[in-house]
C-alpha cells in the first residue's frame, strides 16, 4: 500500500520535473508527446473519502493519495498542470475520472493534488490549468 504512495509520489515529482518551466514561460523540457493543448482557469474542487476505493470513468480504483483528477472532458490519461493562483503552487495530475459536476467548476482533484496545492481547508480554489499530451 505504501510502496503505491511513493511510486505516485515519485511519478508526481519527475512530472513536475519534466515540465518544469523556464523564466519567459516555455517548456524548459518537453516530455515524450508533451504538446500543451488546453489552458483555462476557473474554480477547483477536490473529492476524497466517499469516493476512496470506487471505480473511475476509465475503470481504475480512486485512490485520494494518487494525483490524479476528474475532467468533463480530457482525455483519459492527459497530464495536467495545475496552478492555484491564490498561493502559486503547481501540481501535475493525471486525468482519469469524469467530473465535476457541480456549478461551473473546471476540474474536480484528488485529495493528495488539493493537499499539495494548499486547497483543503477552503475546498475550492481558482486554478489555472495546462493540459499536455
Amino acid at each position: 500500500m505504501y510502496s503505491k504512495h511513493i511510486a505516485s509520489a515519485l511519478v508526481a515529482l519527475v512530472l513536475s520535473l519534466t515540465f518544469a518551466l523556464s523564466p519567459n514561460g516555455a517548456l524548459a523540457s518537453s516530455p515524450a508527446k508533451g504538446q500543451k493543448f488546453l489552458v483555462t482557469e476557473g474554480t477547483a474542487s477536490y473529492y476524497a473519502n466517499f469516493f476512496h476505493g470506487r471505480l473511475t470513468a476509465n475503470g481504475e480504483r480512486f485512490d485520494m493519495h494518487d494525483f490524479t483528477a476528474a475532467h468533463r472532458t480530457l482525455p483519459f490519461n492527459s497530464v495536467v498542470r495545475v496552478t492555484n493562483l491564490n498561493n502559486g503552487k503547481v501540481v501535475f495530475v493525471k486525468i482519469n475520472d469524469r467530473g465535476p459536476y457541480v456549478g461551473n467548476r473546471i476540474i474536480d482533484l484528488s485529495k493528495a493534488a488539493a493537499q499539495h496545492l494548499g486547497m483543503i481547508e477552503c475546498g475550492i480554489s481558482k486554478v489555472r490549468i495546462e493540459a499536455y499530451n
